[in-house]
């Protein structure tokens, strides 16, 4: 067994002290700390039986497995806080895990990858391709924030039905970047299925279909139940450690809910398989921006919650930025520490303003 599979085994006993926290009120800080921790460990195993199932039903269903439940745990806290009305909490984590994946976990891979190997290579091709769609999701949270700002009289309810409009589109693009991936232009991924299978080879022969599914079901419940716990305390819990509900939304909560991917993209780059570590970090913000994302303001509009593209003029900037300087670190098909430092040190600025955003708006 790996060392991250025995990590992930360790920190299983949190979603018991999380339990014990939650039902004999140990206060909410505790349940808050104790079920964010138990979330990482939870999706670690969500992400490692899909994978396990995707090994048993062949590439393009294990593929298409793969592409639905990648952000599981992002999407499952994000309703939890939507349906308990925590609108900017939600549209901060989707900005947030955008921001993380881009420059954290890239910055990290590249830079651990870079020390390693100094110099790493991937396919251009497949980055150009991810940075315009990463293109159209600043597309498409500027135009519904910019129409808010330029149009004061414009509606909430209008602004959402413009923000539904948008995400159908986006749904759609994001069947169609499937499709190119998994089927009219599979060859283009070869290399990334490669690494991937010569990873699953090392760790095991065939798996056990009806083991990962309950496996999967079970940490799918579970992770549903502590995120309820996590949302229900995060308030409290936030003003107790004295961080905004801003910070806590870009920052705090992608971590938490990307912190397996997190350990997959730098495990694969220290073995030298650069395409598949950027193809976890990148894959995984296009997600967010072109599937979790129209999701979350398609079932704000069916649940009634006031959930759209309008974000916060702060965030759309700290996005664009992200995605400005990954794509160009990227573009060349090659990295080095240096570029993940530069990511690294992009993503450590933007979490500074974040932090000390309030005292500006207090400011000014």
């Amino acid at each position: 067994m790996s060392v991250k599979n025995l990590i992930f085994f360790g920190l299983l006993i949190f979603v018991p002290i999380s339990a014990a926290a939650h039902f004999l009120s140990w206060g909410e800080l505790a349940v808050f700390a104790t079920a964010a921790i138990a979330i990482i460990p939870l999706a670690g195993w969500m992400g490692h039986a899909t994978e396990e199932i995707a090994v048993v039903v062949g590439p393009s269903l294990g593929g298409l497995l793969n592409a639905t439940f990648g952000n599981a745990t992002e999407l499952i806290i994000a309703l939890i806080a939507l349906n308990a009305g925590l609108i900017n909490v939600v549209k901060s984590s989707l900005t947030g895990s955008i921001i993380g994946n881009l420059l954290l976990v890239m910055g990290l891979s590249m830079l651990l990858g870079g020390i390693k190997f100094k110099e790493q290579t991937f396919q251009p091709v497949i980055a150009r391709m991810n940075a315009s769609s990463m293109n159209l999701a600043v597309i498409a949270i500027l135009l519904p924030t910019a129409v808010d700002f330029t149009s004061p009289s414009i509606t909430e309810p209008t602004l959402q039905r413009l923000s539904v409009a948008v995400a159908i589109v986006l749904i759609l693009v994001y069947g169609l970047t499937l499709l190119f991936s998994m089927k009219t232009h599979a060859y283009l991924y070869d290399v990334g299925t490669a690494a991937e299978e010569g990873v699953e080879e090392e760790d095991h022969g065939e798996p056990n279909l009806l083991l990962w599914v309950g496996v999967l079901l079970a940490a799918t419940l579970v992770v549903a139940v502590e995120s309820e716990w996590l949302v229900g305390s995060l308030e409290v819990a936030t003003k107790q450690l004295g961080l905004s509900e801003l910070f806590t939304g870009v920052i705090l909560l992608p971590i938490i809910g990307n912190a397996a991917e997190h350990a997959t993209a730098v495990t694969v780059a220290l073995k030298n398989k650069m395409d598949l570590s950027l193809s976890v970090a990148v894959g995984s913000s296009m997600q967010i921006a072109l599937f979790v994302a129209p999701v979350l303001v398609i079932a704000g509009w069916l649940m009634g919650k006031p959930m759209d593209l309008d974000f916060n003029n702060f965030q759309l900037i700290a996005v664009a930025v992200s995605i400005l300087i990954a794509n160009s670190i990227s573009s060349d098909g090659s990295s080095n520490w240096l570029e993940g430092t530069l990511l690294l040190a992009t993503y450590t600025i933007i979490g500074l303003a974040f932090f000390f955003h309030p005292m500006i708006e207090g400011i000014g």
